[in-house]
């Protein structure tokens, strides 16, 4: 009876996910990983209760998938079950189910099928805030000791997942105040809180370094235009490709019928809105909406359903959609347009990396400013790799892990800019050069604390700084003394950097020391700044090493 029954008649519902699920897996399987996957794999390799860029589900998920295949397939094979997982929650959330139409909605949405099988960590939030959402219904119906812990879990998982989870339920609190009456809603919120709380001792530990990216090191200095319309722009392709703007419209104007779906509007108007306001602190990316699939797709269906319309303009919109997502499949299989410079991360992976690991041979690679390539270069050759950011890039994960051990006083390739040029490589996406240390050193984990926070001062006026050592390696640390690092510092805008500055401190001696002192010289251009301590190994380029510290130059 049960294999029958599931291709019976009543049960399209079932093919239709089965077909999903067939397609995602074949996608994961012959399509080369993008750079945040394999950045992300990185992660499943050092599991920790939290990483500079997101929490750790999707480390989790990696991990678990790779340890059953060991290829793409397995990056992958997690994030492609709970997408499918996804659609059957949102399904079992409609109050007035009509199959046709759900699957006419799912089939416009390219990025939901295109975008469902890659090892990001947007796929597990859009799925446990589906789960969430169901976990709030049911609670709101009866609010039982079940129910309770059910709510708290999935919350838990949605800020396990990633950061924005927690603007669903702000919204949702905002659309039904009578929670902050109901004391087992109190009752939730202390598990969530303990649940989540081995990731915030993390970031303490750490000191908070999401927060320190995002809130301070991130934001534009001046607003422009652009990011507003990309972000209005990307929404309409998220949801879309074709008829994004209709179905958010249709999400919108849902004549609410009780709490559950007002609670879905006011995530779906409030996150919107959010982040439109966030676009005049600086660029918002398109996928930061991404968890609200669940509300979008139930609101547009309640909506075509309750004013008797028959959604005609899907039906006849979809093979175009469908033809769309299908070149694009294709296309992140197989590179049949090589001129065409559209995502060249997805292609030629295994001919690059081959080539790099030709010439490097056993020696680790080191490459400068990128988080993506090291990834990648592990990944698909299983040789040791490391990405050394100078402080003039942007941190990552990089800078928290203990890498640079394993590498100290080794020969290592460098690739990068402005360094001694030893040879070239050439590969699919163009010649690197690359230059061969010896004996490599670098100190991402020496960082220096300093004494104040924000300075205000005068153009061209000298200023001591004192810091105070910390050593990240928790062991002593080897010095290069043909070629002594010395401690520095660099001013940065948002929009431009300065020439860094060394000091006569080397090293040695500030780590030897609970408190150093170093001459900072303003600015001569009046404005706000940010400065950074920094380690010059030469001929590496300077790197990160201090918090920012905010500097007025009057």
């Amino acid at each position: 009876m049960g294999i029958p029954h599931f291709f019976s008649k009543n049960q399209y519902r079932n093919l239709f996910l089965l077909g999903w699920l067939l397609l995602g897996l074949f996608q994961a399987c012959f399509s080369e990983l993008w750079d945040d996957e394999a950045y992300y794999w990185v992660y499943s390799r050092h599991l920790d209760w939290g990483y500079f860029d997101h929490p750790p589900m999707i480390a989790l998920f990696i991990k678990i998938g790779y340890s059953i295949f060991h290829n793409e397939l397995g990056v992958r094979l997690l994030v492609v079950l709970v997408n499918t997982l996804t659609l059957w929650v949102t399904a079992k959330l409609l109050t007035k189910e009509d199959n046709r139409l759900y699957y006419l909605i799912l089939g416009s949405m390219g990025a939901m099928q295109i975008g469902g099988m890659l090892a990001v960590p947007d796929v597990p939030l859009v799925f446990f805030a589906a789960l969430y959402f169901w976990a709030y219904k049911v609670f709101i119906d009866e609010q039982s000791w079940k129910n309770t812990l059910l709510l708290a879990i999935s919350m838990a998982l949605m800020f396990y997942s990633k950061y924005h989870g927690v603007l669903l339920v702000f919204f949702t609190v905002l659309s039904n105040l009578s929670l902050l009456r109901v004391w087992k809603f109190y009752v939730a919120c202390i598990i969530t809180t303990l649940l989540f709380m081995p990731h915030i001792v993390w970031q303490y530990v750490h000191d908070f370094p999401s927060l320190q990216y995002h809130l301070i090191e991130r934001n534009a200095s001046s607003y422009d235009i652009s990011y507003t319309l990309d972000y209005l722009g990307g929404q309409l392709l998220l949801f879309g490709p074709l008829l994004g703007w209709l179905l958010l419209y249709y999400a919108i104007i849902c004549p609410i019928q009780h709490t559950f779906e007002r609670a879905l509007k006011f995530s779906l108007v409030g996150v919107l809105v959010f982040f439109l306001i966030s676009t005049f602190k600086g660029r918002v990316e398109a996928n930061w909406t991404v968890m609200l699939f669940t509300p979008a797709v139930i609101l547009a269906h309640q909506t075509i359903k309750r004013k008797g319309w028959k959604g005609r303009i899907f039906v006849y919109t979809l093979p175009i959609s469908l033809l769309l997502v299908l070149v694009v499949r294709i296309y992140m299989i197989w590179d049949f347009a090589p001129g065409l410079d559209i995502r060249p991360e997805i292609h030629n992976n295994k001919e690059w990396t081959s080539k790099v690991a030709a010439v490097a041979g056993d020696k680790p690679v080191v490459f400068i400013n990128s988080y993506q390539l090291p990834s990648k270069y592990m990944f698909y050759t299983g040789h040791l790799s490391y990405s050394l950011n100078s402080r003039y890039s942007r941190r990552s994960q990089y800078n928290f892990w203990d890498t640079e051990t394993e590498l100290w006083g080794k020969p290592v390739i460098v690739i990068g800019s402005d360094l001694p040029i030893t040879d070239s490589i050439k590969t699919g996406h163009g010649t690197w050069d690359y230059y061969l240390d010896s004996a490599y050193y670098s100190y991402s984990l020496i960082q220096f604390k300093p004494a104040m926070t924000k300075i205000k001062a005068r153009k061209g006026e000298h200023v001591s700084l004192v810091i105070q050592p910390e050593n990240g390696y928790h062991r002593s640390v080897p010095i290069n003394w043909k070629n002594e690092a010395v401690i520095g510092y660099g001013f940065t805008t948002k929009d431009s950097s300065y020439a860094p500055v060394k000091t006569n401190l080397t090293l040695s001696t500030a780590i030897t020391r609970r408190l150093n002192t170093i001459d900072i010289i303003m600015p001569q251009q009046p404005g706000r700044y940010q400065l950074k301590c920094s380690v010059f190994q030469w001929p590496l380029p300077p790197t990160h090493n201090s918090h920012v510290i905010q500097v007025t130059v009057e």
